[in-house]
């Protein structure tokens, strides 16, 4: 049995059905009033930077990301980890080069490569409803592969356009950094007995819910490059 609201479903076909529904609206934009980006101003790639996230993939960046993930990591949906293609590494890596590169000209990976398992993890000790499980992706190492390269390409730059305030996704910052900023100006208020208005926004689905082609346009005006 599981509880959707005020309503509990039974029997596996029910359930399917209802968790399906649940999960999949989080993939969904949702088409609400959102601000545009109108009259606010970016940081901006310079062009050399902007041209440095092009370049095509190494054999040596490849390989590094491949070293750089746990060897025994879940092998799901391929069957393969990542201390198996270690192992094989002189073997695999032509096909690996060959499947990047492929990418890198066309923007399309191979039909698969990227599919996923959807899998839900509890949040919480005492599971109540739908609610209390995250929905992640099981993704195949090729997949993970290119993410990691992709990722290392984006660092070298993203230090350059994200605000001064931002504590996350920063090289030398933590995410911890804003909570104990936080704590420090709650205690100095109380302190010197200052007025003190605090609010807490639930960012529970915060990655689910972006839109992606705001998204896009952020990044269009920063010079991130488009083709």
């Amino acid at each position: 049995m599981v509880s959707v609201g005020e309503v509990n479903v039974e029997e596996v076909q029910n359930i399917r059905e209802v968790v399906f529904d649940n999960f999949s609206t989080h993939f969904k934009v949702v088409r609400e009033g959102r601000p545009g980006i109108q009259g606010l101003h970016f940081r901006k790639l310079s062009f050399g930077e902007a041209g440095n996230l092009t370049r095509p993939f190494s054999l040596e960046e490849v390989k590094q990301a491949i070293w750089d993930y746990d060897g025994l990591k879940s092998p799901v949906p391929d069957d393969i980890n990542f201390d198996f293609i270690r192992k094989f590494w002189d073997v695999m890596k032509d096909d690996f080069m060959t499947i990047l590169t492929e990418f890198h000209r066309n923007g399309k990976l191979t039909n698969g490569l990227n599919s996923t398992f959807i899998a839900l993890i509890p949040k919480v000790h005492s599971l109540q409803c739908l609610n209390d499980f995250c929905p992640i992706s099981l993704v195949g190492c090729m997949d993970k592969v290119l993410a990691k390269v992709l990722a290392n390409h984006l660092r070298t730059v993203i230090g350059n356009v994200v605000s001064d305030s931002q504590s996350t996704f920063v090289k030398g910052k933590q995410i911890l950094d804003g909570i104990l900023i936080a704590n420090e100006v709650v205690d100095e208020d109380k302190r010197k007995n200052k007025e003190l208005l605090k609010f807490k926004v639930d960012i529970r689905k915060a990655y689910d819910s972006v839109d992606l082609k705001y998204l896009d346009a952020v990044m269009e005006n920063m010079n991130f490059p488009t083709s």
